[in-house]
């Protein structure tokens, strides 16, 4: 029987070698192993071995300068992924501040006007209470309680509500009415027939007064005052002043 070239102790060193040279292999996931058996040469032996040995050596410098270049890839992933959730979260914060930044504004830019508002609404009662104060502590003017008085207070308000007239022309139709009597009444005329008769200083008869009675005054068709303001009014309206009028109206 022929000797087997592969004695116990070259199998145990091919083995050896042979594991060391497949996990090369495996770890860089590209290589491959070619066995030749070729009986009975020592010489073929010793090559085999040889062959095997060379690779054993580069694979274990590839191993590592793969294993550097993985853990050089993974490192550079994570701060890649690191920087892209910082920029996120940057940019995240940054939306958020302006949003809180432009919400702050409005509600100052809101607060002004208020506040701006609620300044000339004051200003403006202050002014009125002050003119109002004023008004108050001003002396009412007063006039005599007679026809001189009488004429120059109408003729205050009816300056006042743009109804025309002079001293002159309310003195005269007065006097020819009644002669200056306020309590004077006609029972004569058709006025009287018809159950109006004429009242007051310019004998104005009831539905007139009322019809052309001025704001600020009696509704006392006897009250001088009032009396003399209606009875103005009225002449105004109709013949375009007290002046114009020279007879009975």
């Amino acid at each position: 029987m022929p000797k087997n070239p592969f004695t116990r102790g070259h199998r145990r060193a091919l083995s050896k070698r042979h594991k060391i040279a497949v996990a090369g292999v495996a770890t860089l996931g590209a290589a491959a192993v070619a066995f030749s058996a070729v009986p009975g040469n020592a010489d073929t032996t010793t090559s085999e071995a040889a062959t095997y040995s060379a690779p054993v050596k580069y694979s274990s410098e590839q191993l590592k300068g793969l294993q550097a270049d993985v853990s050089e890839q993974l490192a550079a992933k994570a701060l890649q992924s690191k920087a892209a959730e910082a920029k996120a979260k940057a940019e995240a914060a940054a939306k958020a501040k302006a949003a809180t930044a432009a919400k702050k504004k409005a509600a100052a830019a809101a607060a002004a006007k208020k506040a701006a508002q609620a300044r000339k609404a004051k200003e403006a009662a202050s002014r009125a209470a002050h003119r109002a104060k004023l008004k108050a502590a001003a002396p009412k003017k007063s006039y005599a309680n007679n026809l001189d008085g009488w004429i120059k207070e109408s003729l205050a308000i009816m300056r006042a509500k743009g109804i025309p007239g002079s001293y002159n022309g309310l003195y005269r139709n007065i006097i020819r009415e009644s002669s200056g009597n306020p309590n004077a009444i006609n029972n004569w005329d058709i006025n009287a027939i018809n159950g109006i008769p004429s009242k007051g200083l310019l004998q104005v008869i009831p539905p007139t007064f009322q019809a052309y009675h001025v704001a600020g005054t009696s509704w006392n068709i006897y009250d001088p005052v009032a009396n003399i303001t209606a009875a103005a009014n009225y002449a105004a309206d109709r013949y375009g002043s007290m002046d114009n009028v020279n007879s009975a109206y």
